[in-house]
């Protein structure tokens, strides 16, 4: 069910929309509004500072991985912004159901803002011209397991992975992990990988991984946020991170790609995190170090569209499954009112709200570079009715 938030407002190809409308979770000081001046003198004057004094509704759905952090955008927008009555200006209603559903539901006009892991393709947008995907942070993706005997973190790479959720590999103390991880006393355990039932951004991001690391091991033709799941025997589907999170925490043995914005939840349902492998044969942990490594080598290439795959870049110290997080938004919204509202809560969260210590370190997010911020402007400029 959506959650509702009472705001004032002031100041590589993925796969088809088709398909996915029929599928339906540390930071360094962020570039502030006063900190990107020329983004804000370019545009400045399309995005309002002020709010629509017309009482609406803006409705968000999508990425359980940006919910966390959309849920806090809100709320601190609304105690800034309030009337001196403590009455809303506008209403935000968000939700976190996947992206595949929040790029649908963006798309067919169902809502005003879907949120994604997941960028739209240069043919979906080709197919639904007035959208847009308006970059909003930098996240990334945990692999975990519950293990409860092993201690160290366990190192894994895309082959193990395809090969675990192809059924290939069923046992934890498999010949091919212990060969990455000497010294460690494997269980005698069956494996049992989770995946998301819900079309999900996350799922893109894990199989993009797979295929980016080992194309003979897992497919392109089976990337997306929605796929057809190998038939494992033993393999559970769960809705939301929220759902990888208290299935693995629940199953022994499990495994399972989650979003870093659940990172304290995987934690307290003791779950292990891997080490990744990397382009350049490196190991890694996804924190701010290694996040923001990956992130440095790619930012700088990112479109006018700000479509961009950050998949194992081969970056030196980089983890290499982040990505931005995404509004799929159009261009033509319903009325005028709901269109400055949009661009001013957007603004406020690619400006204000990259604040590390408010916002992002909670859910271990990375902050937009000023470059990237600028191109998030000059789409949210765009928005109108």
């Amino acid at each position: 069910m959506a959650k509702k938030f009472r705001l004032a407002y002031t100041a590589a190809a993925l796969i088809p929309l088709s398909v996915l409308a029929a599928a339906c979770g540390s930071s360094s000081p962020s570039p502030s509004a006063s900190s990107t001046p020329a983004a804000a003198k370019m545009v400045g004057a399309a995005l309002p500072t002020s709010p629509a004094k017309t009482p609406e509704t803006v409705t968000e759905t999508g990425s359980t991985l940006l919910y966390p952090l959309m849920g806090t955008w809100t709320e601190a927008y609304q105690k800034a912004y309030e009337t001196s009555a403590g009455a809303p200006y506008v209403t935000i209603e968000t939700g976190g159901t996947g992206s595949g559903t929040g790029i649908s539901d963006a798309a067919n006009g169902t809502v005003n803002i879907g949120a994604s892991d997941a960028y739209l393709s240069s043919s979906d947008m080709a197919s639904y011209p007035d959208l847009m995907n308006i970059a909003l942070a930098i996240s990334a993706q945990q692999i975990n397991y519950n293990l409860p005997t092993v201690k160290k973190p366990l190192k894994l790479n895309g082959t193990i992975l395809a090969e675990i959720y192809t059924g290939k590999i069923t046992k934890w103390n498999d010949s091919a992990i212990a060969a990455l991880n000497p010294g460690v006393s494997l269980p005698d355990l069956t494996i049992v990988p989770l995946h998301r039932a819900d079309g999900s951004g996350d799922t893109f991001l894990f199989t993009s991984y797979l295929n980016a690391q080992d194309s003979s091991a897992w497919s392109s033709s089976n990337v997306g946020t929605t796929i057809s799941w190998p038939s494992v025997s033993g393999a559970l589907a769960e809705e939301g991170n929220g759902g990888m999170v208290s299935g693995c925490g629940a199953t022994k043995g499990c495994i399972a790609y989650i979003g870093i914005s659940y990172s304290s939840k995987t934690q307290a349902a003791g779950l292990g995190q891997a080490e990744v492998e990397n382009g350049e044969g490196q190991y890694l942990a996804p924190t701010s170090t290694t996040i923001s490594a990956e992130a440095g080598a790619l930012t700088g290439k990112t479109p006018a569209s700000e479509t961009l795959s950050m998949i194992d870049a081969k970056v030196p110290g980089g983890y290499p499954i982040i990505n931005y997080e995404y509004a799929i938004v159009s261009k033509k919204q319903t009325n005028g009112t709901v269109a400055e509202d949009m661009r001013a809560f957007l603004y406020w969260a690619v400006h204000s709200g990259q604040n590390g210590t408010s916002y992002l370190d909670a859910v271990d997010f990375q902050p937009l570079p000023a470059s990237v911020v600028t191109l998030s402007d000059n789409q949210i400029a765009k928005i109108g009715s």
